[in-house]
């Protein structure tokens, strides 16, 4: 399996949370990973930060974001130039989708747990 580099928007130190959940499996299939949120904490050795943070070469950034909150993120997944894009249930949004569309970046709604727990990732 390929080490694939993910942004988790919608970090969360919360364990009954998937954002919670995803940083864990991620990080136990060997996925290199980094993570956003709204309150700063570590979870399975990955720190989360506050703020958007310089990355390069991210393969997916996976949304835990509802589509209000994603606003203030959508210049900076653009310029991330991610290859893709994964919109967990709920926060489905047609709006970025098409803006992601225009850049190129392939856009996946599924489920992170589901596709790592498969192989499909």
């Amino acid at each position: 399996m390929k080490n694939k580099k993910t942004l988790v928007l919608g970090a969360t130190t919360k364990p009954d949370r998937y954002a919670y959940k995803a940083i864990n499996m991620l990080a136990q299939k060997g996925h290199t990973v980094l993570a956003i949120g709204q309150n700063q904490g570590e979870v399975a050795g990955v720190k989360i930060h506050t703020k958007a943070i310089p990355v390069k070469n991210i393969d997916t950034i996976t949304l835990y974001l509802n589509p209000k909150n994603q606003r203030f993120y959508y210049n900076y997944i653009v310029e991330a130039q991610p290859k893709r894009v994964v919109f967990n249930p709920g926060t489905e949004n047609p709006e970025l989708y098409q803006l992601l569309e225009l850049n190129n970046i392939k856009v996946d709604v599924a489920c992170t747990l589901v596709l790592l727990a498969t192989n499909q990732y």
